[in-house]
């Protein structure tokens, strides 16, 4: 029963992710006004905007109109749902909170997944409030995630939080002195604090050597099946996310694994 109300309120809130997604990028609410059909404006009904159910049953088009409706909208629903049921299964209920600021966290990295992936930047909307919120949760209630059953403290979500953002900058500015081009956006420096202040440094690490593999393994197919230029530019912000996921989740398993 409890896993079927995650994964319910799991689809609820992919649905609110599908609005940030599209949102957050042109400035634009994310309260009002209602959805609307991006092809004929049209205002979606309730009872067409069901998560992932309403889309299978129009066929994936709207009602009005009968244009097609990207897949991706209930593709980001089941997502977060899907991933919400792995976060309950990995933390458990007890204690609520540190479940509660996982899930939130995970539906953060998929609006920065997409949006990055999309328009190739991390808002400041979501990085700011995240970096104070992710060190004070940090530093106050939440476990180390590579040592489950003892307090992160204040000490290890600071120097993640100087940790991360610090070693991303050096990059960037590294990256400017010597191929005199940018190597790192700020967006990316911003969240890997956010990212530091929730996971502390051991987090920063794992996240970072994760989503460094991962574009390296993407970037490398690119180039090799679309003819993509040696050098040339790719968002690094869903690779850092899937890493920061990556470390949320098994960063107590990959550890003991690397060092026994």
């Amino acid at each position: 029963m409890l896993y079927f109300i995650v994964i319910v309120f799991g689809l609820l809130i992919g649905s609110f992710l599908n609005v940030c997604i599209f949102r957050i990028p042109e400035g634009v609410s994310i309260v009002t006004p209602s959805s609307k059909c991006p092809s004929c404006g049209t205002p979606i009904k309730f009872y067409d905007n069901i998560p992932v159910i309403s889309y299978l049953l129009l066929m994936g088009k709207c009602r009005q109109c009968r244009a097609k409706v990207s897949a991706r909208y209930p593709f980001v629903e089941f997502l977060n749902a899907a991933l919400y049921a792995v976060v309950l299964n990995r933390f458990g209920i007890d204690p609520p909170w540190v479940l509660f600021t996982y899930l939130v966290f995970t539906s953060v990295l998929i609006v920065i997944f997409f949006i990055d992936l999309d328009h190739q930047i991390i808002p400041n909307g979501i990085t700011y409030p995240g970096i104070p919120i992710a060190v004070a949760l940090g530093a106050t209630i939440l476990p180390d995630p590579f040592f489950r059953l003892v307090p992160m403290g204040h000490e290890a979500a600071l120097i993640g939080l100087i940790g991360g953002g610090g070693f991303f900058y050096l990059v960037a500015v590294a990256g400017k002195v010597i191929f005199k081009k940018d190597a790192m956006g700020g967006g990316d420096i911003k969240m890997m604090a956010m990212v530091g202040g929730l996971l502390g440094w051991k987090g920063v690490i794992l996240t970072t050597f994760a989503g460094s593999l991962l574009g390296s393994i993407v970037g490398v197919t690119l180039i090799r099946l679309k003819g993509r230029e040696w050098g040339s530019k790719i968002a690094f912000g869903p690779f850092l996310a899937l890493g920061a996921l990556i470390s949320m989740l098994w960063g107590e398993e990959i550890l003991r694994w690397y060092l026994y």
